[in-house]
């Protein structure tokens, strides 16, 4: 009798003893306790610097291509001292040619090749996506989706939203990256960057917040909306035949990248004054309206640093007419098999006195073609990033009768 009562006491302690322990420290089943996680990742976090630099530069040397590279990312993932020597060992597109991370996209391309990709048009969603690589017949399942654009048609514009992914076009999640904006013609498009320009003095001001009166209100563009380049087609007044004639101007891209020398803003990191709020509060004495703003929303109008330096202008390279064919021809080197009013190769427009050289004036930056329904082709370089050249893409693909 006592054995069995002591026995059942115990089981009952036993009992609140495992369900007080069951409370304080709760674990999925089958998965390690929290010790042995701790020491499992230490284990990786405290590697010899030296071995794992050699680590990531071998792995970084053997996968230069997509799918593959997607290991670089994830030794980018293990941990903070992962990520950091991860982030010191991949190089720009400028300096290596290959897309990793999504700030690569941000980034200017290489400045002897082109970086080949192709767009996909799904005329049913009105969605436009990107992809690394030559074709989809000839990258297939390879094929890594880079930007992703959605057109919005409204009463007196068009617009573009574009993204990271495929299905999110929404502009409160980090996905959203930017977007094109075009006017009532279709004549002039504004392409908006999320991040505020990749400029020292727009960095320096983005750390110093102020506070401003105002009667009018304000005369900032939306909060993420940076505007950093617009994109201008003539009118075909005399409706002549030939190519669309458009004209781009870069505006936080100064003329000097070019230049022997030059570089061209390249942004390291994603900006953590992103989205800034500007919320209006009301003056203590009850007169005007504070406006709050940080000076990085300055940069969403160009004039204010615009005026130090000269703006990169890119404009379409003339075509040949073929008298045999009878159609106006460029030569895309077999990257563009279609005829299309939408192909077009851009080159720099610059003027004698700015010092460029006659072999960087003929480099084509930017060029766009049809290689079949509703797939093109967009390869680019140095100083565009693949979100610019993207964004110009696009303004393609809106309807300009009073330009054709």
């Amino acid at each position: 009798m006592r054995d069995s009562i002591g026995n059942s006491s115990r089981r009952r302690a036993e009992g609140k003893h495992t369900n007080r322990r069951g409370r304080s420290h709760i674990a999925p089943e089958g998965s390690p306790s929290s010790s042995a996680l701790f020491q499992q990742q230490s284990q990786w976090a405290n590697m010899p610097p030296e071995l794992l630099l050699d680590i990531i530069q071998r792995v970084e040397a053997a996968e230069a291509s997509w799918p593959a590279r997607r290991d670089v990312v994830s030794c980018g993932s293990v941990c903070r001292s992962w990520r950091d020597i991860t982030k010191e060992v991949v190089k720009t597109p400028e300096q290596c040619g290959c897309l990793t991370f999504p700030i690569s996209l941000k980034q200017p391309g290489p400045r002897e090749s082109q970086i080949q990709c192709f767009i996909k048009r799904e005329r049913a969603t009105s969605t436009f996506r990107l992809y690394l690589g030559l074709s989809p017949a000839l990258s297939g399942d390879a094929s890594k989706l880079l930007l992703a654009a959605r057109k919005i048609r409204r009463a007196t514009s068009t617009e573009f939203v574009i993204s990271l992914l495929g299905d999110d076009f929404s502009r409160a999640t980090n996905a959203y990256v930017g977007k094109l904006k075009s006017n009532f013609l279709g004549t002039k498009f504004t392409i908006y960057d999320s991040q505020p320009p990749h400029d020292p003095a727009v960095q320096s001001n983005c750390q110093s917040n102020g506070r401003l009166h105002s009667k009018q209100g304000s005369t900032r563009s939306p909060s993420g909306n940076h505007n950093v380049a617009t994109i201008s087609y003539e009118l075909n007044v005399l409706r002549t035949r030939g190519p669309r004639r458009m004209h781009c101007t870069m505006h936080w891209i100064p003329i000097s990248a070019i230049q022997e020398g030059g570089t061209a803003p390249t942004p390291m990191t994603f900006a953590k004054c992103q989205k800034d709020q500007f919320p209006q509060s009301a003056d203590p004495k009850g007169k005007n309206p504070l406006i709050e703003f940080s000076s990085n929303s300055l940069a969403e109008t160009p004039e204010s640093i615009q005026d130090t330096r000269n703006p990169l202008v890119l404009k379409n390279k003339a075509p040949r007419w073929h008298e045999q064919l009878q159609c106006w021809c460029l030569n895309f080197k077999g990257r563009v098999t279609v005829a299309s009013v939408k192909n077009f190769q851009l080159v720099a427009a610059v003027e004698p006195c700015q010092n460029v050289s006659v072999a960087e004036q003929e480099k084509v930056i930017l060029q766009f073609g049809k290689i079949g329904k509703d797939i093109f082709t967009m390869d680019y370089r140095y100083p565009l990033s693949a979100f610019q050249a993207f964004a110009i893409c696009l303004s393609s693909f809106d309807t300009k009768p009073a330009c054709e």
